[in-house]
């Protein structure tokens, strides 16, 4: 388990279900929706049934009450005309004229209190008027083609009620009922009509109605006609013969109630009718369902926006609620993310700690192990010196074994980062061409290894050294990864890099990738692949340095490094080596040994006689060991050197007025100075003094390239340091 796992479980994140709290709010939103719709439904429907009932209660409570009148109006009217008909008796045309007078006021007597009667006639065999109660003498008006006379004759001496008309007599809107007069020996001797306003009917039904425009009321006979109707039909149309209205009335039915389509007005209504008592009349009233239906259709509507206004409230809370959730999840992912960051963060802090610290351990143990290499090797270059006496295959196994510390003490400290570089500028064609012949001399013999570049490749700044040792790593862990042989590419070509595409800074890189077709890396594998000192090899067999060191020397370069993996497919390395734009900066001259190919341990060559005799060198060393050394060496070369042991007393000594021909400084010193502050005093003060700084960190050459000293890395070889000191002397 990595670092950011561990932090991740010392301190979990709470957890928050937002899916399920947005889908409580959503569940409430659409029960907030579907009950008050559902409630409102119900109330609809019942309402709608309870309005229904109400109109259907009211028709009959009309009827009841227009058909007490009708038949309260019809009965008296049975009564006059019936006294009238007694009061005649036998009488002919000619006995009634001569009582012409007489039945006129008598007749008048009999209609003038009651409202609902227009006018009281007489009428002859032959339906000539003999006597009126509203006229006297009555006017010579004859009905004998009116069909209220003929079927009065045809059914005497039962009431016939005859439909609207105008009266001759009286210019009035009235509807009659007439009975006819039968003589003892059943001779037809005349008839009774008494004119009945059709308006006091219609100003009772009004009255009845209300004002409510959706009530219809009328007094109808057996055959359907309309005698009096509120309100009146505008165009007079009579209602058809075959609806179930005028059927009810054909069959004698005494009551009922339906639901139909009026002939007059063409509107749908619920009807309730009652006959009038024993008369061919019937009473009905009619609701107009249409106005149930608006009138059900406006309360529903308002009482849905009454029931509206605390939803929309709902609504809205659970609006603003899911708002605030999803900036709440917003936030909280937030969090969390600055939260896994911080983590992350913290584990990646205490990683570069941890890694800081094994950096330091390692450059400083490399830096020890330099000086006892340096020892190790001055003591070498003084036996080489000597001319070995007799043990020269000792001395030369012993310098062998040096170079391979000195090998593995350069990658510690390239891990570590304080591996001194020297920067070129470097053609990748070029270079990768010039370093194939050695990355396939690493590699196992069954594993072919080729080579593709793109044209026109970009200039690079880089250590070539480090490049070859990162390269060669890369080629051997390959060729470890295919034990029965395989295949390793490389092509190298010109990239530019967006930071949105892979996890590497924008830019123009040169990208170098070393594929095999091996055995792959998993997945955890893949991870720690760059670790400092984590490797997969045999107990061993590996340093754990490789990879590190790969990585190291891309970030030197400006660059990084980047590995994908498929377990049984295979392994691509991708090296960023960033494109250097401009010329080539300046550096300091930085000698170190070949890391790659160290030159053959040979003993030293040239005249044995000391080549810089009289040669004066200040040596400021701190390690008394390496110090005695290159004191020993110089001298065989002649030098007469003097030790400091600190930066401080050596730059008390040269401002003592003291000369040498070179100044030979370690840089990593104890006291006020280093070698860097020393030079820096030297160049300033002292410029024409020859001056060599030698040293095993990387930390603060950038100093050195203002200065432009010569630099040699430790452990370095004595000629290096005699090519330095005197250039073209032989050695």
């Amino acid at each position: 388990m990595d670092s950011t796992e561990t932090a991740t479980l010392d301190l979990p994140l709470p957890a928050r279900n937002f899916a399920w709290t947005r889908k409580m709010l959503l569940l409430v939103l659409a029960a907030s929706i579907v009950i008050p719709l559902a409630c409102l439904c119900i109330y609809g429907y019942y309402d709608h049934q309870r309005r229904f009932a109400d109109a259907q209660e009211l028709t009959e409570r009309l009827t009841r009450v227009a058909n007490e009148h009708a038949l309260k109006v019809i009965d008296l009217n049975q009564q006059l005309e019936t006294r009238i008909v007694d009061l005649l008796g036998d009488s002919d045309d000619a006995s009634i004229r001569s009582r012409e007078e007489g039945l006129h006021r008598t007749l008048d007597d009999m209609s003038g209190t009651l409202a609902q009667i227009a006018a009281i006639s007489v009428f002859g065999e032959k339906g000539a008027l003999l006597a009126n109660s509203r006229w006297y003498p009555a006017p010579a008006v004859t009905i004998s083609e009116r069909d209220d006379f003929e079927a009065a004759r045809a059914i005497a001496p039962v009431t016939y009620f005859s439909l609207p008309l105008r009266g001759k007599v009286a210019r009035s809107d009235v509807f009659t009922t007439t009975m006819g007069r039968i003589g003892r020996n059943g001779q037809f001797l005349g008839v009774v009509s008494i004119a009945v306003k059709r308006g006091y009917f219609t100003d009772f039904y009004r009255e009845l109605a209300a004002g409510d425009r959706a009530v219809v009321i009328g007094l109808y006979r057996r055959d359907g006609n309309i005698l009096a109707r509120f309100p009146a039909s505008e165009d007079g149309t009579q209602p058809a013969t075959n609806t179930p209205f005028t059927n009810a009335f054909r069959n004698n039915e005494l009551y009922g109630t339906i639901r139909m389509r009026s002939s007059v007005d063409h509107v749908e209504r619920l009807l309730a009718f009652r006959r009038v008592g024993d008369y061919p009349l019937y009473v009905a009233t009619g609701y107009a369902t249409s106005a149930v239906e608006v009138r059900w259709r406006d309360n529903l509507v308002l009482v849905a926006s009454i029931a509206l206004l605390p939803c929309i409230g709902v609504w809205l809370l659970i609006a603003f609620s899911i708002r605030r959730l999803d900036a709440e999840q917003a936030a909280w992912e937030r969090w969390q993310a600055e939260v896994a960051t911080r983590l992350s963060i913290e584990a990646s802090s205490r990683q570069l700690r941890r890694m800081g610290a094994l950096g330091n351990l390692v450059a400083n143990v490399a830096h020890d192990f330099n000086n006892l290499l340096m020892v190790v090797g001055s003591n070498m270059e003084l036996a080489r010196r000597k001319h070995f006496n007799g043990v020269e295959s000792e001395v030369l196994a012993v310098e062998r074994a040096t170079a391979g510390a000195e090998s593995l003490a350069r990658r510690l400290m390239s891990v570590a980062r304080k591996q001194p570089l020297r920067q070129e500028m470097i053609d990748p064609a070029d270079w990768l061409r010039s370093v194939l012949g050695l990355v396939k001399k690493s590699v196992h013999p069954s594993v072919t290894v080729t080579l593709e570049l793109s044209p026109d490749l970009w200039k690079v700044m880089a250590d070539p050294v480090e490049l070859e040792l990162a390269l060669v790593n890369i080629a051997v862990n390959a060729s470890d990864a295919m034990p029965r042989g395989g295949r390793v590419v490389i092509r190298c070509q010109n990239a530019r890099v967006r930071s949105a595409e892979i996890d590497i800074p924008d830019g123009e890189y040169v990208l170098i990738s070393i594929t095999d077709n091996g055995e792959g890396m998993a997945e955890q594998v893949r991870r720690r692949a760059f670790e400092p000192l984590f490797t997969t090899k045999q107990r061993g067999a590996g340093t754990g340095l490789g990879l590190a060191q790969v990585l190291a020397a891309c970030e030197q370069a400006g660059g990084t490094a980047r590995i994908t993996s498929v377990p049984d497919a295979g392994t691509t390395v991708r090296l960023y080596l960033a494109r250097h734009h401009g010329p080539v900066p300046a550096t300091p001259d930085v000698h170190m040994p070949s890391e790659i190919a160290p030159p053959p341990l040979v003993p030293a060559r040239g005249d044995p006689e000391a080549p810089l005799r009289g040669t004066s060198v200040l040596l400021v060393e701190d390690n008394a060991d390496v110090a005695a050394g290159v004191t020993a060496v110089r001298e065989v070369f002649g030098c007469a050197v003097h030790h400091e042991v600190s930066a401080d007393a050596a730059f008390a000594l040269l401002g003592e007025g003291y000369a040498f021909d070179l100044v030979l400084s370690d840089v990593q010193m104890p006291g006020s100075m280093n070698g860097i502050d020393l030079a820096e005093q030297i160049t300033k003060r002292l410029p024409s003094q020859k001056l060599v700084l030698m040293t095993g960190y990387a930390d603060e050459l950038e100093r050195a390239k203002h200065l432009g000293v010569p630099i040699l890395a430790k452990p370095f070889d004595m000629d290096d340091l005699l090519d330095l000191i005197a250039p073209g002397v032989p050695h």
